[in-house]
């Protein structure tokens, strides 16, 4: 697998443009495959869940396209008006994560779906019984046998669907299911992301009638047809928060561009605390640290608007260096702590016990060759490479690139030292 290899503590300055968020794409593309007729969406980077997304879409007789753009960002064309299958198999499932959210969207235009367990990061359990019970409220048949979801939608209907927890996933599948549902459909106890109202704005640009994301109730209004339209996802507020954090770690001044304060408030409170300087203005956010972080106290991820668990790898970094000891509690994923035994290599100073981490900050952290274990905890990585003395390699980087399009080239325009290093050999398959 590919590497990264980072001379550790050059300081950052400069602008960087804030990609469309992955976690809106995914969803959007998913939705694509409602619609008989074309999609354009705008300024897509190749995030390799993307690509993976779109491979499923043109399994099932549709056509994607990239075109025009800059050597990242692409116009992404993307055609369903002639699907033929309504099966999402292993070998394109165990890629991504994402592949669940084409359950409701098959089952809304062909009425029968057989979708494989989705793969993605191993960061815990996520169980998809939220998304099965959904889809009984709606009136659809589900068996789930041999690592398979068979599901029938032939007597769908609207109807109230209660979530027994905010699953970000299952929201946006009820909300795909419902398009079609004749009559109106009310989800109580959905998710409230960003990346849920985003999903809300694009099916209503395409004729759908969903209203209330982000709030304790949507409800979707049964319509006939979706139409095409054209459209660009929300910026990604992880992507904004790591940088974020590279500022406050060893940023000399740092813009970032194409950004929505309102989205990342949680981690802006936190990063106040650091001595590091914030500045706001409309789709900007400038941050500069001139002198080592103090620690930022504590944090606890939550559902949205708590603090996102998607970033709580990244915290880790920046409180391996901060003056004074920081609190982490993981609420979401009982795995997502892989990421500790690789900063230990470093030299950092973690203790934990039962989701609660305990980091001692440091006045320097070395250079070793450590392994990613999944996309976020990648990204923890990089940051700790950045302000490491001496070399840091980080081997299995692809992770990364689930979620973070050329972060290496981003971060080398900002005065990082950050290479990549390309493996000749690749694996294409799971295992």
């Amino acid at each position: 697998m590919d590497s990264f290899y980072i001379n550790g503590g050059q300081h950052l300055k400069g602008e960087v443009e804030i990609d469309p968020a992955k976690n809106s794409l995914l969803p959007i593309l998913a939705g694509c495959i409602l619609v008989n007729d074309e999609i354009l969406l705008e300024n897509v980077p190749k995030y390799s869940d993307v690509l993976f997304m779109c491979k499923i879409i043109e399994h099932l007789g549709g056509t994607t396209k990239f075109v025009n753009g800059n050597f990242t960002n692409q116009d992404l064309y993307i055609d369903c008006r002639d699907l033929i299958y309504s099966d999402v198999p292993n070998e394109l499932a165990c890629h991504v994560r994402s592949s669940i959210f084409t359950l409701g969207s098959i089952l809304g235009r062909k009425k029968i779906a057989k979708v494989s367990y989705p793969g993605g990061c191993d960061i815990g359990l996520r169980p998809i019984d939220i998304h099965l019970n959904g889809l009984k409220q709606m009136g659809c048949k589900v068996v789930d046998k041999n690592g398979y979801i068979y599901a029938d939608a032939s007597k769908l209907k609207a109807n109230d669907v209660m979530l027994s927890f905010p699953s970000v996933g299952a929201t946006e599948n009820m909300m795909m299911l419902g398009v079609f549902a004749e009559g109106e459909s009310r989800i109580f106890n959905p998710a409230k992301e960003p990346e849920i109202v985003d999903l809300q704005n694009f099916l209503n640009s395409c004729g759908a009638k969903i209203t209330g994301a982000g709030s304790n109730l949507i409800i979707i209004k049964g319509v006939k047809s979706l139409h095409g339209t054209k459209y660009k996802a929300i910026s990604d507020r992880i992507e904004a928060g790591t940088f974020l954090i590279a500022g406050a770690m060893c940023g000399e001044e740092l813009i970032l561009k194409n950004v929505n304060k309102s989205h990342n408030q949680e981690l802006l409170t936190k990063l106040s605390k650091t001595a590091c300087n914030l500045k706001y203005f409309d789709d900007k956010i400038m941050i500069s640290s001139s002198k080592r972080p103090q620690s930022f106290g504590e944090i606890e991820t939550a559902v949205y608007p708590g603090f996102p668990t998607d970033l709580q790898a990244p915290m880790f970094a920046l409180a391996s260096i901060s003056d004074g000891y920081s609190l982490i509690i993981e609420n979401l994923f009982e795995s997502r702590f892989k990421h500790i035994g690789e900063l230990l290599k470093m030299g950092c100073d973690i203790r934990c016990k039962n989701g609660v981490c305990i980091v001692k900050g440091k006045e320097k952290i070395y250079g070793a060759e450590v392994f990613c274990p999944d996309l976020r905890g990648g990204a923890c990585l990089v940051l700790a490479g950045l302000v490491a003395e001496g070399y840091t390699t980080i081997n299995n980087v692809e992770l990364i690139d689930r979620g973070y399009y050329h972060l290496e080239d981003k971060l080398a325009l900002l005065g990082a030292s950050i290479k990549r290093i390309k493996c000749e050999k690749k694996v294409d398959n799971c295992f």
